[in-house]
This record gives structure tokens, sequence and C-alpha cells, in this order.
């Protein structure tokens, strides 16, 4: 077994390291696009900093941003379907990364556990953004739009109390930690289209015995891994909207310090049941589309 308090000081120095790579990444991204787009406007919007700070303020309550933020931009026409799974993923890592910090030093789980289940995911996430960025806007379309019948369906089970209320054990082992590896390399793909991990991940460990708080720095620290690995190749594949993810970026950075550190716990109940509303109606939408958008394509016989 890996000691904690080493395994946590260095998955710590590691969230530092790919958060500076992927600063550094990202800026390239956007000067080439504004090389290949003079034209196209590259600055946030208010709309596009709004959105990043309401989404990821309740992203680190526990609710998730990924099922919010794309039914935002869907209701308000802010980026085009084919892009949202990499504005998605380009815009939220840096809030994400910030969480990951906070929860990893705050909240114990054990050592191997933890690294099994950030490095399954992250591998998942980079081959499932190979196959995403490569997606036509109707495969995105139909892919976030069942995506978001399954996030809607966990939160239902979270809300009315149909899921494992989990145990006290910090870690796995054995055969119950490869099962855990294997199931978070899958949600670590479906992160690419848009299903957040968060919900799948806390229903994950309490089905395996563990307690539920791991779930925070498991989840948030899965993601900030696999959110750059993911997001590198969207940025390569230019399948992000630029003015959105900076957007998201810049109002969510401060929402999660204030979640964290000032608000800490809220009752959010409501929140959640407004949240499946929504992403219903915005998976509905989608897959009204994507079947409409194939109907208007299907060529015309004698």
């Amino acid at each position: 077994m890996v000691e904690l308090g080493s395994a946590k000081t260095i998955l710590l120095l590691a969230l530092g390291v790919v958060g500076i790579a992927y600063v550094a990444v990202l800026l390239l991204g956007i000067k080439r696009r504004r090389a290949e787009r003079p034209d196209v406007p590259t600055a946030p919007t208010a709309g596009g900093v709004a959105t990043g700070f309401v989404t990821n303020f309740f992203d680190t309550l526990g609710i998730g941003s990924y099922a919010p933020t794309t039914s935002i931009f869907r209701a308000w026409k802010m980026v085009p379907d084919e892009q949202i799974p990499g504005t998605l993923n380009v815009g939220h890592t840096l809030p994400t990364i910030i969480q990951a910090i906070i929860f990893t030093r705050a909240v114990p789980v054990e050592a191997t556990t933890l690294i099994v289940l950030i490095a399954s995911a992250s591998l998942g996430a980079w081959l499932g953004a190979g196959f995403v960025s490569s997606w036509s806007r109707r495969t995105v379309q139909l892919g976030m739009g069942f995506a978001l019948l399954g996030a809607a369906s966990l939160l239902l089970l979270n809300l009315f109390k149909l899921v494992p209320a989990g145990g006290e054990a910090l870690g796995l082992s054995g055969g119950t930690l490869v099962f855990a590896a294997v199931a978070n390399f899958g949600l670590g793909a479906l992160m690419t289209i848009g299903i957040g991990l968060y919900g799948p991940c806390l229903i994950l460990v309490s089905m395996l015995g563990m307690s539920p708080i791991t779930a925070f720095p498991i989840m948030m620290g899965s993601c900030a891994f696999l959110m750059p690995v993911a997001s590198v190749r969207f940025i390569r594949e230019n399948r992000f909207n630029v003015r959105a993810a900076l957007g998201l970026l810049i109002g969510g950075i401060p929402a999660v310090l204030i979640a964290a550190f000032i608000v800490k716990s809220l009752d959010v109940t409501v929140v959640r049941w407004l949240v499946v509303v929504v992403v219903l109606y915005t998976a509905f939408g989608l897959l009204r589309t994507a079947f409409k958008e194939r109907n208007t394509a299907r060529p015309v016989t004698a």
C-alpha cells in the first residue's frame, strides 16, 4: 500500500504541474484559433462568465456541472451542439483542478485506491476524447442526449434514495479495486460526451462499501486529471468554443473558492430537482433535433 501522506503530496504536486501545462496548451490553442480565424471573437461574454460561476458553484457542492452547463448552452444558443463536449471539458478544467486540490487535502481516502481510480478515469478520457472529437454534429447530439438521460436518471436515484448509503471504508483492494478501476475507466470515457462523473462515482464507491465522503477526492481528482487529457484532444482538433470555454474558466474559479471555503454546505435538494427537469428537457431537445436533422438530410425520391 502507498503511504497516504506521501501519495497526497505527489498528487498535489502533479495537479499543480498539470494545471500549469494545461494553461500553456490552452493559450497556444487560443493563439492558433485567433491566427486562423481573426474575424471570430474570442473574448468571454458576461453570460458565459455567469454560467461558469453558477455551474461550478453547485459543482463544488456535489451536483455536477456538465448537465446544467449543456442545458444553459442550448437554451441560450451559446454554443453549437457539436462543440459542446469540447467546450465543457476545456472550460471546466481549471475550476475542477482547484476543487481537486482542496478536497484531496481535506478528505481522507486510502492512497492506492485514489491513485488507481484517478489513473483509470484519465485513460478512459484519453481514449474517449479521441472518438468524440471526430464525431459528426448528429452523432454528438445523439450521444449527449442519451448521456443526459443517464445523468437525469442518476439524479433521480439519489433524490429518491434508491442508491446505497455507503459504508465506512476508506479504500478498496483485490478484485473490488479492479472492478472499481474498470468502472471508473468507463465513466472517464463517458465524460467526453458530456455525462458528468460525480453522480456515477458517488454511487460506485457507495455500492462498494466506501464512505460517500471519499467520493469527493476520488471524483474531483479523477476529473482534474482526465479533463486536461481529454481537453488537449479537443483543443488540437479545434472542437470547442473559445468564448464560452473562457467564460466557464473565469467564472468558475471564484465560484469554487466561495463554495468550498465560505458556503461549504447547502441544502441543494430543490436545485437538484430543477436540474433534473432542465436536463430532461435538454436531452429530449437534443434527440429531437438529431432525428429532425436526419429526416431533413434524407434525399427526396419521386
